[in-house]
C-alpha cells in the first residue's frame, strides 16, 4: 500500500482563460500534519475543492486513498472531515444539534469523544446557533470533524476566531488525533501554529508548488542567525564563505558578535566563535513565517493562481 493518501499530479483547473491550478504537484502521506500554505489567491482553496470532490480538475491526476473523489466522492465521504474557515450553522438549531448533522455526514461521532472535545473547548451545545459568536461557531464544526472516526482531516483556516487558549487546545487534540493514526491537512495564515504541528509543508503560488518538504528540508539552503557573548574578539569571522551582516561590540564586560550564515558554512563559523571562549550562544533557523516570505519572493523572479 501507498503511503501517499493524497496524491496530486500536474493538477489544472481553469475558470475561463485564467489557470487557477496551472500543474500543482501534492503528496500527503498517512499519518502525518501537512500544512498547505500559499497567499490568499494561490490555489489553495480550488484545491481542497477538487479534493473533496466539489468541484472537476481540468486536467492532471488526483486521488485520495487511491480513488478519484470525483468520480467516486460517495465513497470517500464517510473517511474524510471538512473544516473551513469560516462555518455557517443552521440558526434556529442547537450547537449540539449542528455538530449531529455535521458529523452524521461522515458516518457520525464517538459519544465520549464528542462529550470530552465539548468540555476542553468550553462550548456550550444548548445554545442556538444563532446566537453563537464566530468562534464558537467555529468549535461546532472542529469537535463535529474531530469526534469522528475519519482517516483524513482537511483544515482550511480552522482556528479562524479562536483566542490563543483555544488554539492551543487545537494543536494538542490534533496530536492526539494523529497520534490516533489520522492525516491532516492544514491550510492556514497562522504560520506558528503550522509550523507547531507540521511534519512536511507545500507552499504553493500561482496555481503551483514552489517547495515542499520537511522544516529541515526548507531550511536547508537558508540562512540561520547566529548571536554570540564571548570573553575575547572572535577571529578570522571574514574569511567564512557566505557569512553576511557581521556586527561586533561590548555589552556587559563580554564581545558580543551576530552575523548570518548559510549551512555549508555555519559549523567553521561556531567553531569559530567557541575559540573565543563562548558565554551566550544563540543559533535560529529561519521561522516558517521568513520560509514562506523567502520562497513566495523567490518565485516572484519565474511564475502564476486561485
Amino acid at each position: 500500500m501507498s503511503d501517499d493518501l493524497v496524491r496530486i499530479e500536474g493538477l489544472v483547473k481553469r475558470f475561463g482563460s485564467f489557470r487557477a491550478l496551472d500543474g500543482l504537484d501534492l503528496d500527503v502521506r498517512r499519518g502525518e500534519v501537512h500544512g498547505f500554505l500559499g497567499p490568499n489567491g494561490a490555489g489553495k482553496s480550488t484545491t481542497i475543492r477538487i479534493l473533496l470532490g466539489l468541484m472537476r480538475a481540468d486536467g492532471g491526476r488526483i486521488t485520495l486513498y487511491g480513488r478519484d473523489p470525483w468520480s467516486e466522492g460517495t465513497k470517500l465521504r464517510g473517511d474524510l472531515a471538512y473544516v473551513p474557515g469560516d462555518v455557517s450553522l443552521w440558526a434556529g438549531l442547537t450547537g449540539g444539534e449542528c455538530m449531529d448533522i455535521l458529523a452524521g455526514v461522515h458516518g457520525g461521532m464517538d459519544p465520549g469523544r464528542r462529550a470530552e472535545l465539548i468540555e476542553r473547548f468550553d462550548l456550550d451545545p444548548t445554545k442556538r446557533s444563532r446566537d453563537y459568536s464566530k468562534g464558537n461557531r467555529q468549535k461546532v464544526a472542529l469537535v463535529a470533524a474531530l469526534a469522528s472516526d475519519v482517516g483524513l482531516l482537511v483544515l482550511d483556516e480552522p482556528t479562524s476566531g479562536l483566542d490563543p487558549l483555544m488554539g492551543q487546545v487545537f494543536q494538542t487534540v490534533i496530536r492526539e488525533r494523529c497520534q490516533q493514526g489520522a492525516t491532516v491537512v492544514l491550510s492556514s495564515h497562522i504560520l506558528s501554529e503550522v509550523e507547531a504541528l507540521a511534519d512536511r509543508v507545500s507552499i504553493i503560488r500561482r496555481g503551483r508548488t514552489v517547495s515542499s518538504g520537511t522544516l529541515a528540508d526548507l531550511r536547508a539552503h537558508t540562512r540561520t542567525s547566529v548571536r554570540a557573548l564571548t570573553g575575547s574578539a572572535v577571529e578570522s569571522l571574514e574569511g567564512v564563505g557566505g557569512l553576511e551582516g557581521l556586527t561586533t561590540g561590548r555589552l556587559d564586560g563580554s564581545i558580543e558578535t551576530r552575523f548570518t550564515v548559510g549551512p555549508a558554512e555555519l559549523d567553521q563559523a561556531v567553531g569559530l566563535v567557541h575559540a573565543a571562549g563562548i558565554r551566550s550562544l544563540t543559533v535560529e533557523p529561519p521561522h516558517l513565517d521568513e520560509l514562506f516570505l523567502r520562497n513566495y519572493s523567490d518565485a516572484e523572479t519565474g511564475a502564476g493562481t486561485a
